[in-house]
């Protein structure tokens, strides 16, 4: 019990300066914050123009509800998306900082956790009320869930989308230990992460066998399930069914982020000792 209270405290500190340290960048969060916006007003723009030549469904969706699931993707990348992570921790490992939490009875996957968590929570209150002012701006689309319940399997399934992605950047910051820089790395990855997640579109538009492929890897389970999930468009098994391959990813994520700091710490040669 002790061995808990102790750890609870060390890491309770760890997120009290996550907290500290990110409030010195508040202005910076509240001016990304709303430049951010700028797409999603010219994707809706974009969508209103391609509504105008159908039916009025695409992919089982309205222009009301289309509207409504970029809105909530805004809403789910605010609350989730690692920000710079990836790059702070390569750089703590290029530099050699990394020595200093060697040192320390620090678990550093556990660290780095506690900093992102402290960094989102402070990020989406910052941005907070830009992304409030957007949602009334478009009020008459918005679509809340019919059923309670549906914001449980919502919240949950956002705790493992933000696992995913930030197992994932932890994950790409550990190729620091094995090469210079990672940026190229970064980029190809994230490339294929904004065109699968669900950024640019809803992948209910994916049709046959490449859409079924496509759900049985990460990408989608970082910003199109849990919007899915809020929008009741997965329901029943296929929710169940997805809930499990997110967690499977989280679990896969998780020891990939292990595998790799074993491996890389291996053979990191420590700066200035």
């Amino acid at each position: 019990m002790a061995s808990f209270h102790s750890s609870f405290e060390k890491y309770r500190a760890v997120f009290s300066i996550g907290l500290q340290n990110t409030f010195v960048y508040r202005w910076n969060f509240l001016l990304r914050s709303l430049f951010a916006l700028i797409p999603l007003f010219g994707t809706v723009f974009v969508w209103r123009s391609i509504y105008g030549g159908t039916s009025g469904l695409i992919a089982g969706y309205d222009f009301g509800e289309m509207v409504f699931y970029f809105l909530v993707v805004l809403l789910v990348d605010n609350l989730i998306t690692p920000t710079e992570d990836e790059w702070q921790i390569a750089a703590e490992i290029r530099e050699g900082q990394l020595s200093s939490f060697l040192l320390k009875p620090f678990d550093f996957l556990a660290y780095r956790s506690c900093i992102f968590i402290s960094s989102r929570l402070l990020y989406t209150a910052v941005t907070l009320l830009p992304v409030a002012g957007v949602f009334w701006w478009y009020m008459e689309y918005l679509q809340w869930p019919a059923h309670g319940v549906t914001w449980i399997w919502f919240s949950l399934s956002l705790v493992m989308a933000g696992a995913i992605q930030f197992l994932i950047a932890y994950s790409m910051a550990m190729l620091a230990f094995w090469i210079l820089e990672i940026s190229t790395v970064v980029f190809i990855l994230y490339s294929f992460e904004y065109f699968l997640s669900g950024k640019l579109f809803p992948l209910d538009t994916v049709p046959g066998v490449a859409g079924t492929i496509l759900r049985l890897l990460p990408f989608p389970y970082e910003v199109y399930f849990p919007v899915a999930v809020l929008m009741e468009k997965i329901q029943g098994p296929k929710l169940w069914s997805g809930l499990m391959i997110q967690a499977t990813w989280v679990l896969l994520c998780f020891l990939l982020a292990r595998g790799l700091w074993r491996a890389g710490i291996r053979r990191y040669e420590a700066v200035g000792i």
